[in-house]
């Protein structure tokens, strides 16, 4: 199996964790629900994955935008508020002294069944809320070094059959993509829309860099991402030309450069797609430069957070 920006750092640490479950501190070992609970049963939930730098979760608040718009979206009631999602995140942190190299975990269910079935009528209980926070980065060498991507016959779909927006537990389509992709060889698999225009990958956004501007998909048929967004973000405020286009393998293949966007590992250069080795198959200028841009909104997220904490 190829290394994936997803291989990180086994940390002795993690099996120490406490994981917050519905207001409860649990160690790794005792840290469980129910058989009926609707994540297990149906997959029925909404989550976000998080960076936390310097003990602050960055971009939080998008975050949490989207995961209540995901929530309102299936009429799941999360049973917090914004601030106390918030205080949860921050206890669960401050329990297990974490400061950095952190990705935490934010899952909601629609909880506990009577039986296991598919109406949410049948729920006997409040929605499941479990933080799950772990000593975890981004392997140097593969950040480094960038990424193989393998274009899987697994589409993204239209969002009447199953919106790409929602955040959903139910990731079978992206599971089966990543099946496909590791199986060629490659770290992640990259995803076409129904029209057959790239869309996004597995798990990652992705991009290409052609004659310095820096294009990615319509957005039409993948998740928002909030890294993809903030990358959107400082080019437009440091004047690099940004466009959300469709665009076809031809134009992918023929880039000067390539990369995929993330919460975990940030901005990561793409090396090879489908057997072709993208620009000279090094990390390029462009990449370069967005991943120093990206590193200076973090820091100022941090900082603004930190100063809310302080007030």
């Amino acid at each position: 199996m190829a290394t994936s920006i997803h291989d990180f750092h086994d940390d002795p640490r993690n099996a120490g964790i406490l994981i917050w479950i519905n207001g409860a501190l649990k160690p790794r070992a005792e840290a469980t629900v129910s058989v009926f609970d609707s994540g297990f049963v149906l997959g029925d939930g909404v989550w976000e994955g998080l960076r936390v730098v310097g003990g602050h979760p960055v971009f939080l608040d998008a975050h949490l935008d989207r995961l209540f718009e995901g929530a309102k979206a299936i009429a799941l009631d999360i049973g917090l508020d914004r601030a106390g999602l918030t205080r949860a995140i921050y206890d669960t942190l401050a329990a297990n002294g974490m400061q950095d190299g952190v990705h935490l975990r934010l899952m909601v269910t629609r909880g506990v069944k009577r039986t296991p079935y598919q109406d949410p009528r049948v729920c006997i209980g409040p929605a499941t809320v479990v933080i799950i926070p772990e000593f975890k980065i981004a392997k140097p060498e593969t950040v480094n070094a960038g990424l193989r991507l393998f274009t899987v016959h697994v589409r993204r779909g239209f969002p009447d059959v199953q919106d790409p927006k929602l955040n959903s537990h139910s990731k079978l389509n992206c599971i089966t993509a990543c099946i496909q992709a590791y199986t060629a060889g490659a770290d992640e698999a990259l995803m076409l829309d129904p029209h057959g225009f790239v869309a996004t990958c597995n798990s990652t956004h992705f991009f290409i860099v052609r004659r310095g501007e820096v294009w990615t998909s319509s957005g039409d048929y993948c998740l928002g991402g909030i890294t993809r967004a903030n990358v959107l973000r400082v080019c437009a405020e440091a004047g690099i030309v940004a466009r959300e286009k469709n665009f076809s393998l031809t134009e992918v293949y023929s880039a000067d450069e390539a990369f995929c966007t993330g919460t975990f590992a940030g901005v990561v250069p793409v090396r090879e797609i489908d057997g072709r080795a993208i620009g000279d198959g090094v990390p390029g200028p462009m990449v370069l430069r967005l991943q120093q841009l990206y590193r200076g909104l973090v820091e100022r997220d941090v900082m603004f957070r930190a100063g809310e904490r302080l007030a």
